[in-house]
């Protein structure tokens, strides 16, 4: 394991609409460290860093004066849904957070932690990341990890006790996806606790799930249930679904498609994908629906 990252938003969580805003900052050849970006962006010069940062963090900032074509194809001229209005896109965000590992949080909750626990608080969660921390060699700093929790539970869920800000309240990216949850133990008054469990999810789009396998350098033209399920950068940890859903979702893919089989012979189930495919063809199928 590389080397882990951490801090960088400025304590702010990403903002619905600053993606959209970074992109457009950056088509202009506009430079977050400019002088009139607060102004340009219409920001505090801390929400600047931080949009900088999240704009990083999904891999959607420019590589070699380059946008990635996921950020073009969801934010650019004829983006499919430059606003994030339909939850499609959420998903690809969600799933561009973690295997970006731009910001190591995410991916240490999804690949690893959430593998031990479904049900955690934060300082259960604080101490895993020091783990990994001492794993790869990486200075861990408590208030650091503090914070990076912090925002990392404000991306998902809608905060418990209510503020005078209500961008704060509703403004998480990825609350509609309902991915982690705030749960109530040993009946404590103050919500400290969360769960991440897998489910059924029947409004996840099977287009995203095929996307997201074939964005995966790491897998082949044929491949085990098992390595999609809770293999690394996998559907199942991904996006949170079980065996299920990740069935139902697989058998929806074959029905669409006859360059896509899946086989389950003595046990062994394996998803083959025969042909080239694009992925962001891929994508236009459901944003054409």
């Amino acid at each position: 394991m590389l080397k882990l990252t951490f801090s960088g938003h400025e304590s702010f969580h990403c903002r619905n609409l600053w993606l959209k805003k970074g992109y457009d900052f950056l088509r202009e050849n506009h430079k977050f460290s400019e002088p009139s970006a607060v102004v340009d962006l219409g920001v505090g010069k801390n929400m600047v860093s931080s949009i900088d940062y999240w704009m990083n963090s999904f891999g959607l900032a420019k590589k070699n004066n380059k946008f990635p074509e996921i950020a073009e194809y969801i934010f650019g001229k004829n983006g499919v849904d430059p606003y994030l209005e339909d939850n499609a896109s959420l998903w690809l965000l969600h799933y561009h957070l973690i295997t970006e590992n731009f910001a190591s949080i995410y991916s240490i909750f999804f690949n690893r932690f959430r593998k031990l626990q479904i049900e955690f608080n934060k300082n259960q969660f604080a101490n895993f990341i020091k783990g990994k921390c001492e794993e790869t060699n990486t200075i861990f700093n408590g208030n650091t990890a503090k914070r990076d929790i912090s925002v990392f539970l404000r991306t998902y869920i809608k905060p418990h006790k209510l503020t005078g800000n209500i961008e704060d309240i509703f403004t998480g990216l990825f609350i509609d996806l309902s991915i982690i949850e705030p749960i109530k133990k040993f009946d404590e008054e103050e919500i400290g606790w969360y769960k991440a469990e897998n489910k059924d999810r029947n409004e996840f789009p099977a287009e995203v799930l095929l996307y997201s396998i074939l964005d995966n350098n790491n897998y082949s033209n044929s491949i085990s249930f098992e390595e999609l399920l809770i293999g690394p950068n996998s559907p199942g940890n991904i996006f949170v679904i079980n065996s299920n859903c990740l069935l139902n979702k697989i058998n929806e893919l074959v029905s669409k498609n006859k360059s896509i089989t899946f086989t389950d012979n003595a046990g062994i189930r394996e998803l083959q994908l025969k042909g080239n495919f694009d992925k962001l063809d891929v994508l236009r199928r459901y944003y054409e629906k």
